[in-house]
């Protein structure tokens, strides 16, 4: 399923750590309803995204833009349904 992510800082990054802990709004691209928030981390988030069909220079800008910008934005992303299962989109 092709979702929308976009990703905000959700708490403060301890100095000098390499990982900045997010909240992740997750939202089908096609328009239809069905948001949901995730907390992860910028680490996490990176291990995720290797298994989608994304560039590794999308990853790359998309990776700097978490530490840069106060929200970053991936639009169109193909996840499939083990991985959204896993962060919690699907629910039994």
């Amino acid at each position: 399923m092709r979702m929308n992510l976009t990703s905000r800082h959700s708490g403060p990054a301890l100095p000098g750590a390499v990982t900045i802990p997010l909240s992740l709004t997750i939202q089908p691209s096609c328009g239809l309803p069905g948001t949901h928030v995730y907390d992860t981390d910028s680490a996490a988030l990176m291990r995720l995204l290797r298994d989608t069909d994304l560039p590794a220079t999308v990853l790359k800008r998309f990776h700097s833009e978490l530490y840069t910008a106060p929200s970053a934005r991936l639009r169109g992303v193909k996840l499939s349904d083990q991985t959204l299962t896993q962060i919690g989109y699907f629910c039994d």
